[in-house]
């Protein structure tokens, strides 16, 4: 097994060795689009409140994808995800804002928070599976032979 297999359940999986080839990073690139095309209509004097700070939360999504991606440890990769989770639900409360503010229409938010779900779900299936792969790999034995125990 390299050090890009995930074991999970009695398979192996492989990680993306590109996070250009994760779907979920790629529904976070088209929120970032969707986000982006959003803002476009928010009133001038927002250009440094809500709008730098939700394109600033929905960058960060596929950016911490990606990072996550790209460390050496399935610990450190989950700890990204988690940050992504983390602004994704960023998003989602500044794109409600907006709604209640009377910034952008309900059609508009509707199509985004669509678009929010579809990245939530894959996000959560892959921390989820990332935890069970994890999981089980810890409790494999790493040697035939019985470990050191301490009298500490």
């Amino acid at each position: 097994m390299t050090a890009q297999d995930v074991p999970i359940g009695h398979r192996e999986v492989k990680m993306a060795t590109d996070f250009r080839d994760l779907r979920v990073w790629e529904e976070a690139m088209v929120l970032a689009e969707q986000v982006y095309q959003l803002v476009q209509g928010f009133p001038a004097d927002e250009r440094y409140g809500l709008v730098s700070q939700l394109k600033r939360a929905v960058v960060s999504v596929p950016s911490c994808i990606a990072e996550g991606n790209a460390r050496g440890s399935v610990k450190d990769y989950l700890r990204f995800l988690a940050m992504a989770a983390g602004s994704l639900a960023e998003v989602q409360t500044q794109v409600l804002l907006a709604l209640r503010l009377g910034f952008v229409e309900p059609a508009q938010v509707d199509a985004c928070l669509a678009r929010h779900r579809s990245v939530s779900m894959l996000l959560h299936a892959m921390r989820r599976s990332l935890q069970r792969g994890s999981a089980s790999a810890m409790q494999r034995p790493h040697s035939p032979l019985p470990a050191p125990h301490s009298r500490l």
